[in-house]
């Protein structure tokens, strides 16, 4: 049959790609399905390389604006939008025909079209039916919109606000999780005036409150105004401007012109038609799976976004292998609450594990331990500014349970502390192990080292 899948994979993000690949490389004929003329999905074209190729070029800025404190001078830059944006759509294209490229050398057969199921077995796409044994579902999310709102084109989500289409003087961006504030990184590096509100009590909601003062006081002197547990209540667009009426921590009116939708992203499920295969999916377009993947349908799994928080790329990646193996007869499961996050902002928050506040609220005995980047020396002979490493423990093990850390680079760092985590490590075997000196990675070390009551540089 011309149009009959052994495994068909409806999405090619990161999640997507994967699956397809790791199920062709297990043996399978896998088919691919996506509406993007490239594959790799929102993360890829849209989403988490655009926006760190432009977040590389505001770090550039700030870094040469604050080598004036070391003796050496820059003059003002000189920002070519144009250019900026071919640079980054370069990276992506890079990237895509890559992975365009590794379709190819697997042998997956990748179909531009939109697909949604018509029964148990078979598949729309785009007009055309498809028949197929196992089906992967991985459309991913989109941004939320918020109700009520007018439609202007300088309202901008997540997606609009990474073609960069100009620099605004004034940007307000409603919703302070970590795509706002990495797009108010960003654009107040490019010169605009930036407000955030945010209607929880800090920003980056979930992280540890002591970190997040850190990133708030220094986003606060790059220039970026933050109101938190603030509301928008009404929207307006005039002629010259977006107007925003909010309440709570801010009883005021503010005017801006561009405004950046920020306040998460909703599950992409309902748009494949689940439903008419007996696929169950929640009223917010989540699609219950267990550790395989598997769906309540046996032949159907499904991964990424569409199955729930937290919605990040290397969590569908992950699962995208697991659901790939269990498809092809293996024993797999993704049974883990490890996924790490991280906001790319100036500095970096990153985060993994139980946070203090989250140990407390389910009542899980633990210290915590940490370790002032304001004592590190690479750290300063860097440039870097206040950071810090944070570790959450059990009392009476030592096992670690969650890690915090703020600073340049803080993501990069992060994978030490989720393999501790994972493998059930101590404070003694991270302490014992001898970082290399000096290294911003010691903080790690010497937070252990605290907590045992061994550390000499503090």
């Amino acid at each position: 049959m011309s149009n009959h899948a052994d495994l068909i994979v409806i999405g090619a993000g990161p999640g997507g790609y994967a699956c397809a690949f790791r199920a062709a490389d297990l043996g399978r004929k896998v088919v691919i399905v996506d509406p993007r003329a490239t594959l790799g999905g929102v993360c890829l074209n849209e989403g988490c390389i655009p926006s760190k190729a432009l977040l590389h070029a505001a770090q550039i800025i700030r870094e040469a604006h604050e080598m004036s404190d070391w003796g050496i001078a820059f003059s003002a830059p000189s920002i070519d939008l144009d250019a900026l944006r071919d640079r980054k759509d370069s990276v992506v294209g890079t990237l895509t025909s890559g992975l365009t490229g590794l379709a190819k050398r697997r042998k997956v057969q990748t179909i531009r079209g939109t697909a949604s199921f018509t029964d148990v077995k078979t598949l729309d796409i785009d007009g055309e039916s498809w028949t197929f044994d196992q089906a992967v579902i991985a459309v991913g999310s989109a941004p939320v919109t918020l109700p009520g709102w007018p439609e202007d084109k300088r309202i901008w989500d997540s997606t609009a606000a990474l073609e960069l289409r100009e620099v605004p003087q004034d940007l307000a961006i409603v919703g302070g999780g970590i795509i706002g504030l990495e797009m108010a990184t960003v654009y107040s590096a490019l010169g605009a005036n930036v407000t955030i509100v945010e209607l929880a009590d800090q920003i980056a909601p979930g992280a540890d409150a002591e970190a997040v003062q850190i990133l708030h006081a220094a986003l606060e002197a790059q220039g970026v105004t933050i109101h938190t547990t603030t509301k928008v209540i009404a929207v307006k667009a005039t002629q010259k401007s977006i107007i925003l009426n909010c309440e709570g921590g801010l009883e005021a009116k503010l005017t801006a012109g561009a405004v950046i939708q920020s306040v998460g992203r909703r599950s992409n499920g309902p748009k494949v038609a689940p439903e008419k295969a007996g696929v169950e999916i929640d009223g917010r377009g989540i699609i219950p799976v267990d550790a395989s993947g598997r769906t309540n349908v046996d032949n159907i799994f499904a991964i990424g976004d569409v199955t729930g928080n937290p919605m990040l790329a290397h969590r569908a990646t992950h699962q995208g292998h697991v659901a790939a193996e269990a498809a092809c007869g293996h024993a797999a499961a993704l049974e883990t609450s490890l996924i790490p996050s991280v906001a790319y902002t100036n500095p970096e928050l990153a985060w993994v594990g139980l946070t203090a506040a989250e140990a407390k609220a389910k009542d899980v005995a633990h210290k915590t331990s940490s370790f002032p980047w304001a004592a590190s020396g690479r750290n300063l002979a860097s440039g870097g500014g206040d950071g810090l490493t944070k570790l959450v423990y059990c009392p009476d093990t030592h096992r670690i349970l969650g890690a915090t850390l703020i600073g340049s680079n803080a993501g990069e760092l992060l994978a030490e502390c989720t393999l501790a985590i994972e493998m059930g490590a101590t404070l003694e075997d991270v302490a014992m192990s001898i970082h290399a000196h000096p290294t911003v990675s010691e903080t790690i070390a010497f937070a252990a080292e605290r907590a045992l009551g061994t550390l000499t540089d503090l």
